[in-house]
């Protein structure tokens, strides 16, 4: 048995690929949006009634995000993987929190039954933990193992916002169902492309560190700042159901 797992132990790296001058700046950026918008939730939450859970839950979906990006930047919350790579597990810390609590605050909007949001939360963790342990896998064939059951329940929660959240929507009004149609494509869109870079940086290593570090920046902030702000704007819409204030700030 020790043998067996001597020989499934990864060689020991002598130099690790670690993200570039312009991951940095990229890790730098991000930080930095996601800080101001959280700080901008923040200063919305107020005396909002029937608004305060989606401000709750921006604030802490980008703010969890932020805390994410800063240990990053300060060295921490990454390891190395098989093929010597530099691997940031802090970001799927951040993932499983942000993205279910994404997931409960495009349920609310819809007015989803609360049991259909829970278990679109649970199948999006599992997703969260697959692609993971996909990626810390040593043998290649338990790293697609892991990718494929990811995927698979990556299916389940794109139909679940694609189609069950939005008939709940379709069923609280036109207004309401337009603004769910807009967060849930953003979400939809920019979620399709995570999947994208994680095969081509953690399964087949084509993107260098400081690319995915980049690809990944981008895809966070569309998914977590910029869907916040979307909120914002359509407060009208989800106090009254009936109008739309277009101010963002």
């Amino acid at each position: 048995q020790q043998l067996a797992a001597q020989s499934l132990a990864p060689t020991a790296c002598t130099t690790i690929e670690e993200v570039g001058s312009t991951g940095v700046g990229a890790l730098t950026i991000t930080f930095l949006i996601l800080a101001v918008s959280t700080i901008i939730f923040i200063t919305r939450v107020g005396p909002a009634t029937s608004q305060k859970v989606y401000y709750y839950c921006n604030v802490f979906i980008c703010g969890l995000a932020t805390m994410s990006y800063f240990a990053m930047l300060s060295g921490q919350g990454w390891t190395a993987v098989a093929g010597c790579r530099q691997f940031f597990y802090a970001r799927y810390v951040d993932w499983t929190i942000t993205t279910a609590l994404i997931i409960l605050e495009l349920g609310l909007i819809a007015g989803a039954e609360p049991a259909l949001i829970g278990g679109v939360m649970g199948a999006d963790v599992i997703m969260i933990v697959g692609g993971y342990l996909g990626t810390v896998s040593i043998v290649t064939t338990v790293k697609w193992f892991w990718f494929v059951i990811s995927m698979a329940l990556f299916v389940v929660v794109l139909y679940a916002l694609a189609v069950n959240f939005r008939d709940s929507a379709l069923q609280k009004g036109n207004d309401r169902a337009d603004v769910y149609g807009r967060l849930a494509w953003l979400t939809i869109v920019s979620w399709i492309f995570y999947p994208v870079v994680w095969l081509f940086s953690d399964g087949f290593a084509s993107f260098s560190v400081s690319f995915e570090v980049c690809a990944y920046s981008i895809l966070d902030i569309a998914s977590k700042a910029i869907f916040g702000f979307m909120v914002m704007s359509a407060h009208g819409i989800l106090e009254t159901g009936t109008t739309m204030n277009q101010e963002y700030v």
